[in-house]
């Protein structure tokens, strides 16, 4: 019989898997090669009053004044210089970035991998989805190709290259960890998630799959020390190519509006509403005379689809209707009283002002009690705090499934299932012809927002 040395077995078994996973495992050398002649290192100088060093904090000016004695004099404006990152989308010298990058500058240098430099014009800078469009003097500059976010999957490898603290034409790599993530100060942006290290300096520069193409920007990390946490956030290209033609061609960006307040539906909201899934965005209010009132789309509402794209959550819906050019005759199908009912839209512009709301203050209690909640009529005061005119105000929570579904004081009621509520008597009225063994949905306003809540039987 022939003797194996166990130990030989062994090295050899690591030897394989060692060279397994490191088959298993991109080479990205010639991607990089390719892509780097078209990432620029942007530089953005502004003149503020005053300048914060990198290691330096801004003295606030009441402690300055202790600080400065009678001979000092004060703190002289300086230059204040931010760098970041870019890339080349056009020969003839287009340049993407982000909007945060270049904001405020007065004087703005790009440099290319060959150290060659420009001076850049802002074409156009959008806030709200932190992409800038850049312009230089140039031709037959070396540009990227753009590819096709929609496409990009969980655990696809993908690569960042910028200027981390300046460290020019940095590469990192990483996966795809989630698509669709949603802000609320750029709700109409539905970002790319990776695990690829990204750190201040990269922002504006171009994440590249694997086939070389462009598929995001840089734009956002989550840290609270402000460097690499493995959570970065990348602006899906689309959306960055979108704005930046616009930029472009008319200088600034306009998004549809359809004009509704929405929430998401949990599995309380859908079993209450008869929905099989939980799906969709749930209208919790309606802008009157807006694009969404006109076409006869109403509060409890869900939607489910907005001109033949799913909405999964209510977070997806932004994107795509801020996306819409104004004026589009969209279908939007609707969940309606356990029935799908395809609604016509005609989009309407967004705004670029935003109305704030204001919170409301509590008065003198003359009310009733029902779901654990302590209700009553609104006084002109209050009327004048909340911005509402109609509703019920909640004066005290004493119930256990009112505090779990997050009800506060001060909140107004302005409709209790499918019934409106415009005060007291209305109320009652409402509660009195609900079982009191279901679930009851409540549309509730805080501040300048209204949303449903659901409070289940005691």
């Amino acid at each position: 019989m022939t003797m194996i040395n166990k130990g030989f077995i062994a090295s050899a078994l690591v030897v394989f898997s060692i060279g397994a996973a490191n088959a298993a495992l991109p080479d990205f050398t010639e991607l990089v090669e390719e892509s780097v002649p078209a990432v620029v290192n942007i530089e953005a100088r502004s003149n503020g009053e005053s300048a914060i060093g990198a290691d330096q904090q801004e003295v606030p000016e009441f402690f300055r004044r202790f600080f400065e004695g009678p001979g000092q004099m004060p703190q002289q404006p300086r230059e204040r210089v931010s760098t970041g990152s870019g890339f080349i989308v056009s020969e003839d010298g287009y340049v993407m970035t982000n909007h945060h990058v270049v904001d405020g500058a007065d004087e703005i240098i790009v440099r290319l991998n060959d150290r060659s430099e420009f001076e850049a014009t802002v074409v156009g800078s959008d806030e709200s989805s932190d992409v800038a469009l850049l312009k230089v003097d140039g031709d037959d500059l070396p540009t990227l190709p753009f590819g096709d976010s929609d496409l990009l999957k969980p655990g696809e490898w993908v690569v960042a290259i910028g200027s981390p603290f300046n460290f020019d034409y940095s590469v990192t790599a990483g996966i795809v960890s989630a698509k669709g993530r949603s802000f609320s100060q750029q709700q109409y942006v539905p970002f790319i998630q990776t695990d690829v290290p990204i750190n201040r300096g990269n922002s504006g520069g171009p994440l590249i799959n694997m086939r070389g193409e462009v598929v995001g920007i840089n734009s956002q990390i989550f840290s609270s020390t402000g460097g690499y946490m493995g959570l970065s956030f990348a602006i899906p290209i689309e959306i960055a190519d979108s704005v930046a033609k616009q930029l472009r061609e008319n200088g600034r960006v306009a998004r549809g509006l359809l004009g509704v307040g929405i929430q998401d539906v949990t599995k309380e909201l859908a079993d209450t509403l008869g929905l099989e899934e939980v799906e969709g965005a749930l209208v919790n209010h309606v802008e009157p005379g807006g694009s969404a009132d006109r076409a006869g789309i109403e509060v409890r509402d869900v939607i489910l689809e907005f001109d033949g794209t799913p909405i999964p959550r209510f977070s997806a819906l932004p994107p795509v209707v801020g996306n819409t050019p104004p004026g589009t005759k969209a279908p939007v199908v609707v969940f309606r009283d356990g029935k799908r009912k395809t609604i016509e839209v005609e989009i309407d512009e967004l705004p670029s002002d935003v109305v704030a709301g204001s919170t409301g203050a509590n008065s003198v209690p003359e009310d009733t009690s029902h779901f654990g909640v302590v209700v009553g009529d609104m006084t002109a005061e209050e009327q004048r705090a909340t911005g509402q005119e109609s509703g019920v105000i909640v004066r005290r929570v004493v119930g256990q499934s009112a505090l779990r579904a997050g009800l506060r004081v001060g909140d107004v009621i302005v409709m209790v299932d499918r019934v409106n509520v415009a005060d007291l008597d209305d109320y009652e009225d409402a509660v009195e012809s609900l079982d009191e063994d279901a679930s009851v949905a409540l549309l509730v306003k805080r501040g300048n927002a209204t949303s449903f809540v659901v409070i289940e039987p005691e």
